[in-house]
């Protein structure tokens, strides 16, 4: 089936999310002093050109471009989690991308153990390269190794969620925990309560005690690409069209079987509202709509996060 605007539409956005890709390095441009062997850092919301950049700089200064994006390290969403391409990979050395089967759980640990060795590997630059914040802080300032938490503490934390007890589950939290994490982010509470509940220490006691930095950012060269707002949510726009041109209903048909809301790789945005098209419950144009809608805010989340988190990161021009 067709995207919502027709065949003509679909190679008219597809074509311009390829001069998008195309000129992002000339745009915003490889910053001088570069130095080969020294791991390099891009991070940035999506959409906004890091994959392009990645690539232009690692054949640069021959390196390989390592995932740091918490949904396309999953084999079955390439399309609509803008995994690099086939072509992209056989032009440049990829890490990490598409590893993971779709019906698997994966956590910032699992990615820190699987890219220890690839910075230990001198004989190529790492370029890391992603949007998920949390997997770039673990990485540059290390990650407390919290046990997992178990489905029956996961089921309360959510029934009580769910019935508005955000307030009584701040309580259960120990001061200096319910001091350091933001009340008004229900995941965030979410989160306190769960580790509360499952170890008996204090979210903040386990923060405290994180172990060295895989990879400290002295050791690094960090970037940030941080597009203007309205530029980026242009290029929201037409990429979700180029996914749609390049298969990203056929790759929901694909997953349709197996697919589940409870798994961490439908977090992919736009998947849920592929599947609802797919069931009949909108129409086509909505799903499109609605997925937009989802990346535009995600986006401004990571922007506040890279905001307050990587305020002293370079930054590059937008493309």
């Amino acid at each position: 089936m067709a995207a919502p605007h027709g065949h003509a539409q679909q190679r008219k956005t597809g074509n311009a999310q390829r001069r998008d890709n195309a000129q992002v390095s000339a745009r915003a441009g490889i910053p001088a002093g570069l130095k080969p062997g020294v791991p390099v850092l891009i991070a940035g919301p999506t959409a906004s050109g890091k994959s392009a950049l990645a690539m232009a700089i690692a054949r640069r200064l021959n390196g390989v471009v390592i995932n740091a994006d918490a949904l396309q390290v999953f084999a079955n969403w390439r399309v609509l989690t803008a995994r690099p391409s086939a072509r992209d990979e056989a032009r440049v050395a990829h890490a990490l991308y598409g590893h993971v089967p779709g019906s698997a759980p994966y956590s910032v640990g699992q990615w820190l153990r699987d890219l220890a060795p690839l910075l230990r590997d001198a004989r190529r630059t790492p370029v890391i390269v992603g949007g998920t914040g949390l997997y770039l802080s673990a990485l540059t300032g290390g990650l407390a190794e919290i046990p997992p938490t178990p489905a029956r503490v996961r089921r309360a934390a959510l029934e009580r969620l769910a019935r508005g007890a955000l307030d009584e589950m701040l309580s259960e939290i120990d001061p200096q925990t319910r001091a350091r994490i933001d009340r008004n982010n229900p995941m965030r509470v979410q989160r306190a309560w769960e580790v509360q509940q499952t170890t008996g220490r204090g979210l903040a006691s386990w923060q405290d005690q994180t172990p060295p930095a895989l990879l400290p950012i002295a050791r690094a060269q960090p970037l940030l690409l941080m597009p203007e707002r309205d530029r980026l949510n242009a290029r929201i726009e037409r990429r979700f069209d180029a996914m749609l041109e390049q298969g990203a209903l056929e790759e929901a048909r694909a997953n349709r079987a197996s697919w589940s809301r409870d798994l961490p790789s439908a977090k992919a945005i736009g998947a849920a509202q592929l599947m609802d098209w797919l069931d009949g419950t909108i129409t086509l144009a909505q799903a499109r709509e609605r997925a937009i809608v989802a990346t535009r805010q995600y986006a401004k989340r990571q922007r506040s996060w890279f905001r307050a988190r990587m305020a002293d990161w370079p930054r590059l021009p937008a493309p």
